[in-house]
């Protein structure tokens, strides 16, 4: 697998990289959450602005952004809005999503960006491209809480990421049962055997879940969420609890 270095931190690359969200609705609750997370073990430090009650004022937004940058120092910011079409906190629409997603990689502030792939075809290659010219990673995501696809369309998803010219390709499923973590374990397996050398991100949510987020170094997964106060999705478990199991699983494969 072909690494992306952000800051120093090569995901992609060792043991899988913990990321800790920040879900503050205010500017106060999101920096306090920051000087949280500098005590635990958080490789990269996702900003879900889509909790942000300000997201749409850019002169806070910017200044938050600089303020996080402080606080966090060298650790990579990840900027994400879901959307509420994959579980996120508001709706957007394309143009608005695009504009907001240029601001940030045009900022200097943040390390990588997170892009829905079914934003619209035009609308991702634009954010990549101008993301690119900054010199941003890309991280390529989908989410569906509702449902697990066969493993031949996670694949399908995944390898579209890449044709886009993603740099981390990143899935997130909910199971209906325990055959449907099999499937999201199985399409990783073929994706980062067959299919890429770009690190993926993948994982099957809530507690059904939870072995996908321990246990992706053996499928090929590069990175595992881990919550600080609140979790992002369902199924997430303490940074410092997820990075003490990919430690043990890490030094004996």
């Amino acid at each position: 697998m072909r690494p992306v270095v952000v800051r120093n931190i090569p995901i992609g690359e060792g043991r899988p990289k913990v990321c800790v969200p920040i879900v503050g609705k205010t500017t106060r609750e999101i920096l306090e959450d920051a000087r949280q997370i500098l005590a635990l073990p958080a490789d990269v430090v996702e900003w879900r602005a889509d909790h942000y009650d300000d997201v749409w004022k850019n002169d806070k937004l910017l200044d938050t952004a600089r303020a996080l940058r402080e606080i966090l120092g060298g650790k990579p910011i990840l900027f994400t809005f879901r959307t509420a079409n994959e579980g996120g906190e508001r709706p957007i629409d394309a143009d608005r999503y695009e504009e907001l997603l240029g601001t940030m990689a045009r900022s200097g502030l943040i390390d990588l960006i997170d892009v829905e792939i079914f934003m619209g075809d035009d609308t991702v290659r634009r954010i990549i491209a101008d993301a690119h010219e900054q010199n941003v990673p890309i991280v390529a995501s989908n989410h569906d809480f509702e449902k697990t696809p066969p493993q031949d369309e996670i694949v399908r998803r995944l390898c579209r990421m890449q044709d886009f010219g993603a740099d981390i390709l990143k899935i997130a499923l909910m199971p209906r049962c325990r055959q449907d973590v099999l499937t999201l374990l199985a399409a990783t397996l073929e994706m980062s055997e067959r299919h890429t050398d770009r690190p993926l991100i993948t994982m099957s949510m809530a507690g059904m879940g939870l072995v996908s987020r321990l246990t992706g170094e053996c499928f090929g997964s590069a990175l595992t969420f881990g919550a600080a106060s609140k979790a992002s999705a369902p199924g997430q478990i303490g940074a410092e609890e997820l990075a003490s199991v990919l430690d043990v699983i890490h030094t004996n494969l």
